[in-house]
């Protein structure tokens, strides 16, 4: 069971005991989950109608009686709820459907693309809903315009033609007035309409009789409700006696003059309906929301909803060419004149309001859940996505090199301390089982069970827990095909071998228990749990202060207030400095508050200008009180950083996090990502001499006995009797596939690992053509890992390099390395040319001189294979790194 459901069964269990309602603190403490998760979950209730919120102090929550409710809303009041700028027209719209005894015609006003055509099909639908027109009733659409030039077949196509009419009427036709009966009949651009007909409407609108084109002698009588829409002046391009006849006139308003709000709605409908088309959910940057809002549109709702659905379309073909994994919308996707829309001088507090969660940066929209929904990035939920936008921010601001590296271990640190500290004191056994699918769980064991077994201790209960929904998360992520990265993979690989070897192995075991493909990169992730101890588990719950200083008579004040009121707390506190106090007197006036609240926690300090920015420096002198102050603050610094301080973050973390704020643009395209051309696939062939029909066999036995996926691998069979000599013909293959070795009757002198037809029948060789496939398995997962850790150099590339590296060096020593060393010598390998590259310093190995005599000959072997690495990339492996490289070959590394 989700959190959220959780939430919800205890609010529905409660109801009876507290039929005035419960706070989140209340709830949290019932539960034993976090304040601010709570908080978060009940307003997402509130925001789907299963609960109802009651502001006040503290504001408490009701759950829905949802058998109660009122299913059976008017479809025109439901449209009246988002788009509140058209209430009138829709009364009116009512009011003409509802008139005895069969309704008013109606005529719509407005600039073209409002929503004139919209507009009058829920008008069709309120109809048949209230039952003044059944539900069979027809609604016919007619766009004048489209026969504007040919006046006779435009009033053919309206009133029916008699055979004989006029040339080429070659048989009597009905017309959509008749098609119309009984219901509903809707003329766009009515103003192309000529006079004639316009003429015989206001007889049809009159006396309910009309006659067919060429007709003299009988008339047709219909019950049809005239909608009529124009984008012009009535009273200039309409007959007054056709006008007359129509007693219902609605003007329906611009797309400008609608407010942020209802063209947001609009956003979320259009996204929601374009989602539906697609069968997938879609992703939009906040920027991109942004810009949609404020964007100058000039052809109404009919622009806006062709720019999302063109937005749409390319970021599905981004998809489907795999140039990105999800459907996403990023505001560098977006056209200028739609992107000019960020850069517009419009209030957006109500966007801000609307949007309380803006620090996440993608809106997630999606049919089935009929909302929007924001994609989580905080490291409360999932590392996965912190990590993505530190890599982000970092590279925006040209942070690379060491500071990056550093950067980036200082976060996984970080995220690590938390999470295991919040698993300290938050979790149980029973609210673990509402998190992680049952099936990950007993993996989990088996996992924590062979971790214990290889580090010999026993694991504290919290890294289980930990572990558990880390795993969890991972497999989620996986399934969903999102990256798994981690930039500080080859530190932890170094700096905890150990681990990260166990880590290599728990992932083969998830691997094999949960039947999916797990990156290389995940090893580093599960290392950080196995290297925590109890002594780090301690809770670090801290009390930091917001204090809000800010010039005028209640700017501080009124900022506290709407974050408090957002946030649904009393947390942050407004000081208020008017233009005309001098500095000395607000100082004094926040030195009170101290000394009155007893206050002897950190404070952080949100100010807007000039010498209140000082103030801090002035309390940590007096109080003794640490404190941090940020300058030039809006609501949104000031929601952030409360945010951060009821959850417990430590007053620098808090600091950071605010400072980020000015970073919520999304730069998820700034980095190029070139096309590459198709890789080679691998193959085994199989030979025989006796027709095709025995390398077929050979086929068979191969594909019962191997274990590999049909996507990486082919065995292809050859006949060594044909037209073409074996040579070319293992030539010609060698275009199209990587071969991975050869199954013969006979030996072949050519360049490939050979196993003999026999050993094969035997069942002698099929363990070591495993040990082939499993190891290219490995250099497969390692291109998609150096991906991302790589910046001066090709990963594909430095793989092929290091692969032939390490095939030269084991054949020359004969000596087989098992995966999790072949992993270790890639990374380290192409972290290090990488590296050089980049003209980076190198570390130095300690007693080099002493360990290059005692290994010579590996020294002389290895020396030699890193000439072609730094002949192709222009560097000089020193022999500091020859040395750590000749370790990598050592004993512990091989295969027994």
């Amino acid at each position: 069971m989700k959190r959220i459901d959780l939430i919800l069964n205890k609010l529905k269990e409660i109801k009876s005991s507290k039929p005035d309602g419960v706070s989140a603190s209340e709830l949290a403490e019932e539960l034993d989950l976090m304040r601010g998760n709570v908080s978060n979950d009940l307003n997402k209730l509130v925001a789907e109608g299963k609960a109802v919120k009651i502001k006040g102090k503290p504001t408490l929550f009701i759950a829905v009686d949802e058998e109660a409710k009122v299913s059976d809303i008017s479809v025109i009041n439901k449209f009246s709820e988002t788009n509140p700028s058209l209430y009138t027209a829709l009364e009116q719209a009512k009011a003409a459907i509802l008139y005895p005894p069969n309704g008013m015609n109606i005529l719509l006003l407005g600039e073209t693309g409002v929503g004139k055509s919209t507009f009058a099909s829920l008008i069709y639908k309120y109809a048949t809903e209230m039952m003044v027109r059944s539900k069979e009733s027809p609604f016919i659409t007619f766009n004048c315009a489209d026969y504007a030039n040919n006046p006779q077949l435009l009033l053919g196509q309206l009133f029916g033609v008699k055979k004989g009419a006029y040339t080429g009427a070659d048989f009597d036709k009905a017309g959509l007035l008749e098609k119309a009966d009984g219901g509903i009949l809707f003329l766009d651009e009515v103003h192309r309409l000529p006079a004639e007909g316009q003429e015989m409407f206001f007889t049809f609108m009159d006396r309910g009789v009309y006659r067919r084109l060429g007709e003299t002698e009988s008339e047709r009588s219909a019950k049809v409700l005239i909608i009529a829409a124009t984008t012009e002046n009535p009273d200039t391009t309409l007959l007054q006696t056709f006008t007359r006849r129509i007693p219902m006139v609605i003007t329906i308003p611009a797309l400008r003059n609608r407010g942020v709000e209802e063209r947001f709605n609009l956003i979320k409908q259009f996204m929601i309906e374009e989602s539906g088309r697609l069968g997938r959910s879609i992703k939009v940057s906040i920027n991109s929301i942004k810009a949609f809002l404020f964007y100058d549109c000039k052809s109404n709702v009919g622009q806006l909803k062709s720019d999302i659905q063109l937005a749409c379309a390319r970021a599905y073909a981004d998809f489907l060419s795999n140039r990105k994994k999800e459907i996403s919308i990023s505001s560098l996707d977006l056209p200028t004149y739609i992107r000019e829309g960020l850069y517009k001088e419009i209030e957006h507090r109500q966007l801000w309001n609307k949007l309380v969660d803006i620090n996440k940066r993608y809106c997630i929209f999606d049919k089935d859940e009929e909302k929007m929904i924001f994609e989580e990035n905080s490291y409360d939920e999932n590392i996965y996505e912190m990590l993505e936008m530190k890599t982000r921010d970092l590279k925006a601001k040209g942070i690379k090199g060491t500071e990056f590296e550093k950067e980036m271990e200082n976060n996984i640190e970080d995220y690590f301390k938390k999470y295991i500290t919040k698993f300290n004191y938050k979790v149980d056994t029973a609210n673990l089982e509402t998190i992680v699918e049952p099936h990950i769980m007993k993996v989990v064991e088996k996992v924590i069970n062979f971790c214990e077994e290889e580090l010999k201790r026993k694991l504290d209960k919290h890294i289980y827990y930990g572990l558990a929904v880390h795993i969890n998360n991972a497999v989620d992520r996986i399934r969903r095909n999102k990256k798994i990265e981690n930039l500080e993979l080859n530190n932890i690989r170094k700096q905890h071998s150990r681990e990260f070897n166990i880590a290599i192995d728990v992932l083969k075991i998830l691997e094999q228990s949960l039947d999916i493909q797990i990156p290389v990169d995940e090893a580093g992730f599960i290392t950080m749990f196995l290297i925590y101890h109890n002594e780090a588990l301690k809770k670090t719950y801290n009390n930091v202060k917001v204090i809000i200083i800010a010039h005028g008579e209640t700017t501080a004040t009124s900022m506290a207030d709407a974050v408090n009121g957002l946030l649904g707390s009393d947390y942050s506190r407004g000081i208020n400095a008017p233009i005309d106090e001098k500095p000395q007197i607000t100082l004094e006036k926040i030195k009170e508050y101290i000394r009155k609240n007893n206050i002897d926690s950190e404070i952080l300090f949100l100010v807007d200008m000039g010498s209140l920015a000082t103030f801090g420096r002035e309390i940590e002198k007096e109080f003794k009180i640490k404190t941090r102050t940020i300058p030039l603050v809006s609501t949104l610094h000031c929601i952030e950083a409360t945010r951060k301080a009821m959850l417990g973050y430590s007053l620098d973390d808090i600091y950071r996090e605010t400072l980020e704020v000015n970073n919520l643009y999304d730069n998820n395209s700034l980095d190029y990502i070139p096309e590459t051309s198709e890789e080679k696939r691998l193959a085994i062939v199989t030979i025989c001499t006796t027709g095709e029909g025995s390398a077929k066999a050979m086929k068979g036995i191969l594909e019962r006995t191997l274990k590999f996926e049909s996507s990486l691998l082919d065995i292809v069979p050859v006949n060594f009797i044909g037209k073409e000599n074996i040579y070319d013909r293992l030539e010609k293959l060698s275009n199209k596939y990587e071969i991975l070795c050869i199954i013969s009757p006979f030996d072949l002198e050519a360049d490939y690992i050979q196993f003999k037809l026999d050993h094969i029948i035997a069942g002698n060789a099929s363990e070591n053509i495993q040990d082939l496939i499993d190891r290219e398995k490995v250099y497969i997962k390692m291109e998609e890992t150096l991906e991302h850790q790589l910046r001066n150099i090709d990963g594909k590339a430095i793989v092929k390099d290091i692969k032939r590296f390490c095939r030269n060096v084991t054949k020359a020593m004969n000596i087989k390395l098992t995966s999790n060393a072949l992993i270790g010598i890639t990374l380290h390998m192409a972290v290090m040319v990488d590296r050089l590259s980049g003209n980076e310093v190198i570390e130095t190995y300690r007693n080099k001189e002493s360990y290059i005599r005692e290994n010579l000959e590996l020294y002389r072997l290895i020396k030699s294979e890193c000439a072609l690495l730094n002949t192709k990339y222009t560097i000089l492996i020193s022999e500091d790194e020859i040395c750590y490289l000749m370790n990598l070959f050592t004993m512990k590394n091989r295969v027994k």
